[in-house]
């Protein structure tokens, strides 16, 4: 009777070095006359930046998660709130040539990328000590061994090497002929609550060690943030690359697709971890446990809730803010602003958010 030889384990340890190697490309990216990260193969095809050991680690990861029965963090499209303008109404301020509401948009894209980078100083505690199960060999125990520190510099760069900032904003340039970029954004973004507010920070989970408990809400914001990103891609890609509107619509197009690609590992990566978590058990600073299914479930369920109200509204009023006064360049800003919202899209966020709070115990 002949044997079926055995399969080699998945690797799922890897050294910080490797997880933040690209390996070699056949032509780098230049976007906005700036060497960005990633580059292109032989056949011309665009390959993500420390993707030469991150992507089958995530596999990996991933597998050994599925292996032990366990599923994946899913967070579902149907929350994801449209984005503000719409595409049909960006398209119909750039017909018009009211250029400044798009151009504000972008810039913000461009900003809140350079942001991600914050990542990076995301303390991770003594996760052995903190977490009953064993944590070797899971995503989980390299984050601070070079998934964060790739997540960063995907988003705002590294040295001389440009991120998604730039190439946002490489996108934005080509497509618009390097348009006047409105001198308020940052400042309006700092006073409407951006990511560069600062803001009071809830504890849900008391009961945690406080370094834990902040990883893991940094996590789960991250993760729902890079999600609904999803939806800045469709619209970003369908305006840019659209030749009425876009002097470089292939170019322009081009460019949002690329950041979509770097963008896949980010989400992976993040689901990995979280799903890791929720599936073990954590030690609570009075000497009790808590299952990891109630705290993570808990986070994703408050910032779903949270974020599928405010985003829309957010985006809104920042727009209305400078609408009238933008739609002053158009032939007739009465007419145009009666059609831009005639544009509107409807959307009601849905009931449940998937992760309603158990008062699950381990």
């Amino acid at each position: 009777m002949s044997v079926a030889p055995a399969t080699a384990p998945e690797r799922v340890t890897f050294t910080s070095a490797e997880l933040l190697e690209s390996g070699s490309y056949e032509a780098p990216l230049i976007a906005g006359g700036v060497r960005c990260h990633g580059g292109f193969e032989d056949d011309g095809g665009y390959r993500s930046p420390r993707m030469l050991h991150r992507g089958p680690a995530i596999e990996a990861w991933q597998s050994q998660l599925r292996s032990e029965g366990q599923s994946l963090v899913e967070i579902p499209k149907a929350l994801m709130p449209p984005q503000y303008p719409n595409v049909d109404q960006a398209k119909l301020l750039l017909r018009h040539g009211v250029r400044d509401p798009i151009v504000r948009t972008l810039t913000i894209i461009s900003i809140v990328e350079g942001f991600g980078a914050i990542i990076r100083d995301v303390k991770v505690p003594a996760l052995h000590e903190l977490v009953v199960e064993p944590v070797e060999g899971t995503s989980l125990a390299h984050l601070d061994k070079g998934l964060f520190e790739a997540h960063a510099r995907d988003e705002s760069g590294y040295r001389d090497e440009g991120g998604h900032k730039q190439m946002w904003e490489a996108a934005r340039d080509v497509a618009l002929e390097n348009p006047k970029i409105p001198g308020d954004v940052l400042l309006r973004m700092m006073g409407g609550g951006g990511p560069g507010q600062r803001r009071k920070v809830e504890r849900p989970f008391p009961q945690l060690d406080q370094t834990l408990e902040r990883m893991i809400q940094m996590m789960a914001r991250v993760c729902v943030v890079e999600v609904f990103a999803e939806g800045t891609f469709d619209w970003g890609e369908q305006v840019l690359s659209d030749a009425e509107v876009s002097a470089a619509p292939e170019a322009a197009g081009t460019m949002v697709r690329h950041i979509r690609a770097d963008e896949k590992p980010h989400v992976e990566y993040l689901r990995t971890g979280l799903s890791e978590l929720r599936a073990r058990t954590l030690r609570t600073v009075d000497g009790k446990t808590i299952a990891g299914k109630t705290v993570v479930d808990g986070m994703l369920h408050n910032m779903l809730h949270e974020m599928t109200r405010s985003r829309p509204r957010d985006q809104r009023e920042d727009l209305r803010g400078s609408l009238a006064e933008a739609m002053e360049a158009a032939a007739d800003p009465a007419a145009l602003l009666e059609e831009f919202d005639s544009l509107e899209s409807v959307w009601t966020p849905p009931a449940t958010t998937g992760f309603e709070p158990s008062s699950e115990a381990a």
